[in-house]
């Protein structure tokens, strides 16, 4: 299956790069380990042969260090579509979305902004209205909204249309660990022809298959912090479910959630900072589940009581 967004083909699959930034909010603070410069630049050139070219990213990730990579990596290609983020201020300041694009823009090394996203459901009147009047000036094609409940997309989604535009997409955590309470967002996504784009799907590697009660994450890490060795026992069954069918498909155990997610109508949003992780990635999301398995995948989740939320949301 294939997407169209502004007149490119996309495939159906978003590679985030929130494990790209270094320093302050960068990979070694949230996830415990840092990728070198080049080894990224391999691993998006193998993406990019693989005919991934959706990119997402923002201004906060590394606090601008992944878009300036990202900027580096994208450079002559001309297919590549881009998705970024601002995040707001707890009061809204006058053309504060304006200069947040325009600095995303210098860093990413472009003219226009396929897909922008206020990051924070934060005075969603005034940023809409702002945000509305960027798609008009052509510095941005389509707006976004993160982090956000029913109520919050309905407004924004007003706001939009009263200046010339709508919300186009939404971009909230979905994972077998937070599914619950997104449901109701995604009907109404669906019946609103909204596309819901689904980040943490596995859960920072929580769900990936490569981590358990006896190897876990790096402790002096966000991730380590907030996803310990308890969590990991209350959900091994689900971890030994993951593989099972993994085993079934000959794929990699990390595909099992993804593909769960796109049998939910959800969009994934994926990291990767390898190669290794491309290849799987390119088989994972032509695996269809049976309902039997995720029935048996959704049980098991809710079965482990281990519900997921970031400290953001």
């Amino acid at each position: 299956m294939e997407y169209v967004i502004n007149n490119k083909s996309v495939t159906p699959c978003m590679i985030g790069t929130w494990a790209w930034g270094t320093g302050n909010n960068g990979s070694k603070i949230v996830f415990g380990e840092e990728t070198p410069e080049d080894k990224l630049k391999e691993t998006f050139e193998t993406a990019y042969f693989n005919g991934f070219n959706f990119w997402d990213t923002a201004e906060v990730y590394g606090m601008g260090t992944s878009e300036k990579l990202l900027g580096k990596c994208i450079e002559g290609k001309n297919d590549i579509v881009i998705s970024t983020k601002h995040f707001p201020n707890k009061k809204y300041k006058n053309g504060e979305n304006e200069k947040a694009i325009k600095g995303s823009l210098e860093r990413l090394n472009i003219e226009c902004i396929d897909l922008y996203w206020l990051h924070s459901p934060k005075s969603i009147k005034e940023n809409m209205k702002e945000l509305a009047e960027c798609v008009k000036k052509g510095l941005i094609k389509n707006v976004g909204l993160s982090n956000c409940n029913v109520e919050q997309i309905k407004e924004a989604d007003e706001v939009l249309k009263q200046n010339g535009t709508k919300l186009y997409a939404v971009q909230n955590h979905y994972s077998l660990l937070s599914m619950e309470r997104e449901n109701e967002i995604l009907e109404y996504c669906k019946e609103n022809n909204i596309i819901f784009f689904g980040y943490m799907i596995l859960e920072q590697g929580a769900l990936s298959g490569h981590y358990d009660e006896k190897n876990h994450f790096p402790f002096l890490s966000m991730r380590g912090l907030s996803f310990g060795k308890g969590k990991f026992k209350k959900i091994k069954d689900l971890l030994k479910y993951i593989k099972e069918i993994a085993l079934k498909y000959n794929i990699d155990s990390s595909q099992i959630p993804i593909a769960w997610a796109i049998s939910k109508s959800v969009f994934p949003i994926i990291g990767v900072t390898k190669s290794e992780h491309v290849k799987s990635l390119k088989q994972g999301i032509s695996i269809v589940l049976t309902n039997e398995e995720i029935n048996k995948l959704e049980e098991l989740a809710l079965a482990s009581g281990v519900k997921c939320k970031g400290i953001w949301e």
